[in-house]
C-alpha cells in the first residue's frame, strides 16, 4: 500500500491532477495518480494544449522532463498558483525503499544496471528505474511504494535533476562531466548547476575525475555554481563528497576480459567499486557480477563483419565524449558515420579533435551541413548522405579490409528516428542487407 500523500500534496490530489506529457514519464505518473486515487488530466504538445482555462482547473503539475522550467506551460501553471513537481521529484514522495542515484554526461545507464546486476548478485533485490527503464513514478505504483529491502538504481539526467525539490538519495554516482546539452542549458556552469541539485539532495556524492575538475575550475572563480556541494569554504572536500578517480588509471588484470576492462567502461567499475567500499559489501561479489555482466544494446557493439570489414553499432553516442571515447577504442582511422539533430557546443572544436582517428566521415541528419563545413576546416576526407541507407552503403563501398565502419552519430536521433535505439536497429538491419548482398568498392 502507498504511503500516506505529506500533508502539503492532500488538499491537491482532491483535484485532478495536470500531468504534462504523454511519454513514459507522463504515463508513470497517471499510474501512481490512479494508485493514489486521484484523477489525472493529459496534455500533450502533440495532443491537448495547456491553456489558461485548463490551468485554473488544477492545483498539482506533474510534468515530464522533456518540459524546461521555463516552458510557457510551466509558467502558466505557476501565475495560476499551481504546484508543479517533476516526475521523479512527485514519485519520491510516496517512495520508501532505498534509493540510489546515477547521473554523468555519459556511462550513467551502464553504471545503473550493472549496480543492479551486481546488487541482485549479492542477494539484493534491485530494480532499475528514472531516465532508463520504468519510470520512477511507475515503479512506485507497481510497487506500493516499496520496502526496504528494495532498492530503486534511479537514472537521473539534467533535465530530471535541475528542478528537484524533495527526492532524496542516499546516495549519488556523478560518472563523468562533459560537453551536453546545450541546445537547453545555457552553457556548462549551467548545465554542471542542473546536475548539482540532484548532488545536492543526496546524503554522498561519488564524483569521478572530470566532475572534479570542472568543480575545481568553479570554486576559482564562481563559488555560487555548484561546487559549494564539494567544497567548504576553504576549498577542502565536504564529509559528503568522495572523489573518485577515474581517468589514467593502470590495468586492472582482474577485469580482463569483462566489459570493464578498458575506458570509458572502467570508470563506471571503479565508481561502482567505490560505492560498493562504501556500503561495505563484498568486493568479490561485485567483481563476479562483472564477469558476468553485458552491455546493453546500441554500446559499441559489433554488428557483423562483411568481406574484412567490420561494423559497429555506437547509436547511443549522442554527444561529443561518448564518440571520442568510442574512437578512442580503435588503433587505426575508422569510417564514422555520424550526424543528427543538433543539442549545442562547439561543433568545430568537437571535428577537430577527432580528425586523426577518421579517415572518413559520412554525415546524415540536420547537422550535416554544419559538420561538412568543420570537416572542410579541420580537414578529414567528409560525404554528406541522404540517409543512413546511403551513408552506410557509401561507407561499405569505401571500406578495405581491415577497416573499421563505426555508427557513433554524436547528436540526437529524432530528426530522422524514433530514438537512438531506432538509429541502432537501422543500422543493424543495412549491415545485414550487406552481408546478404556486399557493396563492392569500384
Amino acid at each position: 500500500m502507498l504511503p500516506a500523500a505529506p500533508a502539503f500534496l492532500s488538499p491537491l490530489l482532491a483535484r485532478p491532477v495536470a500531468v504534462l506529457g504523454s511519454g513514459v514519464s507522463g504515463l508513470g505518473a497517471c499510474e501512481l495518480l490512479a494508485a493514489l486515487g486521484a484523477e489525472s488530466a493529459v496534455y500533450d504538445r502533440t495532443g491537448v494544449e495547456f491553456t489558461d482555462a485548463a490551468a485554473a482547473r488544477h492545483g498539482l503539475v506533474v510534468f515530464s522532463p522533456g518540459f524546461s522550467p521555463a516552458h510557457p506551460w510551466l509558467a502558466r501553471a505557476r501565475a495560476a498558483g499551481c504546484t508543479c513537481l517533476g516526475e521523479i521529484d512527485f514519485a519520491s514522495l510516496f517512495w520508501r525503499g532505498r534509493l540510489i542515484a546515477v547521473t554523468g554526461t555519459n556511462g550513467k545507464t551502464t553504471l545503473t544496471e550493472f549496480l543492479c546486476h551486481a546488487l541482485a548478485s549479492a542477494g539484493r533485490r534491485a530494480v532499475v528505474a528514472g531516465n532508463v527503464g520504468r519510470s520512477f513514478a511507475g515503479l512506485a505504483a507497481a510497487e506500493g511504494g516499496g520496502t526496504p529491502e528494495i532498492t530503486a538504481v534511479c537514472e537521473v539526467s539534467s533535465f530530471q535533476a535541475e528542478t528537484l525539490l524533495h527526492f532524496r538519495a542516499e546516495a549519488t554516482l556523478w560518472t563523468n562531466f562533459a560537453e551536453d546539452h546545450l541546445e537547453r542549458h545555457p552553457g556548462m556552469e549551467a548545465y554542471f548547476a542542473a546536475k548539482a541539485v540532484l548532488a545536492g539532495r543526496s546524503d554522498r556524492v561519488f564524483a569521478g575525475s572530470s566532475v572534479r575538475a570542472f568543480a575545481e575550475g568553479l570554486a576559482s572563480h564562481s563559488p555560487s555554481s555548484g561546487a559549494p556541494i564539494f567544497f567548504d569554504s576553504d576549498g577542502d572536500p565536504t564529509a559528503d563528497a568522495i572523489w573518485v578517480r577515474t581517468e589514467g588509471l593502470p590495468a586492472d588484470p582482474a577485469l580482463a576480459g569483462t566489459v570493464f576492462a578498458d575506458y570509458p567502461q572502467r570508470e563506471n567499475f571503479v565508481l561502482a567499486a567505490a560505492w560498493w567500499r562504501a556500503a561495505e559489501l563484498d568486493p568479490r561479489i561485485l567483481h563476479a557480477a562483472a564477469r558476468t555482466f553485458q552491455l546493453g544494446r546500441h554500446r559499441l557493439a559489433r554488428v557483423a563483419e562483411v568481406e574484412g570489414v567490420t561494423y559497429w553499432n555506437d547509436s547511443k553516442a549522442t554527444n561529443f565524449h561518448a564518440v571520442e571515447a568510442a574512437l578512442a577504442r580503435f588503433a587505426s582511422p575508422v569510417l564514422l558515420i555520424a550526424g543528427g539533430r543538433g543539442k549545442g557546443g562547439d561543433l568545430a572544436g568537437f571535428v577537430r579533435r577527432i580528425a586523426p582517428r577518421v579517415r572518413h566521415l559520412f554525415l546524415i541528419g540536420e547537422t550535416a551541413g554544419e559538420l561538412a563545413q568543420a570537416c572542410s576546416q579541420a580537414g578529414p576526407a567528409h560525404s554528406i548522405c541522404a540517409s543512413l541507407s546511403a551513408a552506410v552503403h557509401a561507407a561499405a563501398g569505401a571500406a578495405r579490409p581491415g577497416d573499421n565502419v563505426l555508427l557513433s552519430p554524436a547528436f540526437a536521433s529524432f530528426d530522422m528516428f524514433r530514438g537512438y535505439a531506432d538509429r541502432g536497429d537501422q543500422f543493424e538491419g543495412l549491415v545485414h542487407d550487406i552481408r546478404s548482398a556486399p557493396v563492392r568498392a569500384f
